[in-house]
């Protein structure tokens, strides 16, 4: 993918003012966002198309996002991975990296920090 393409950005959270709070934050910075409130959503859209980039949420209902992500790596094994969470310390680093997660953001969130975060993941 050359530098000019549009990125493609899946965000998954099942609480829809946070959804609607990120697609805010990240609207100017060029990326296809991809929204979906559950990972089961989360899992059909990665079915009908790769995406580039993987937020998600970890305390979700059904799936927690660590469950998510797992999957997600075997439907689109180069989308990069990350999870963003209020508890930041419930995740033990060998989780992570057995993941394949390269960031954990935490919740409330830094808009500049998440925008480096994300544009650093993708080689921007």
């Amino acid at each position: 993918m050359s530098s000019d393409e549009t990125r493609s950005l899946l965000i998954v959270d099942d609480e829809a003012r946070i959804l609607s709070a990120l697609r805010r934050t990240l609207r100017r910075e060029g990326y296809e966002i991809l929204t979906a409130e559950t990972a089961e959503e989360a899992l059909r859209i990665l079915d009908e198309r790769s995406v580039d980039a993987i937020l998600s949420d970890n305390k979700m209902p059904v799936m927690n996002g660590s469950e998510f992500l797992r999957e997600a790596a075997r439907r689109c094994p180069n989308a990069v991975r990350m999870i963003i969470t209020g508890w930041t310390e419930e995740i033990p680093p060998s989780q992570l990296e057995s993941l394949g997660v390269c960031a954990l953001v935490s919740k409330p969130w830094d808009d500049d920090k998440l925008k480096a975060t994300l544009r650093r993941a993708l080689g921007l």
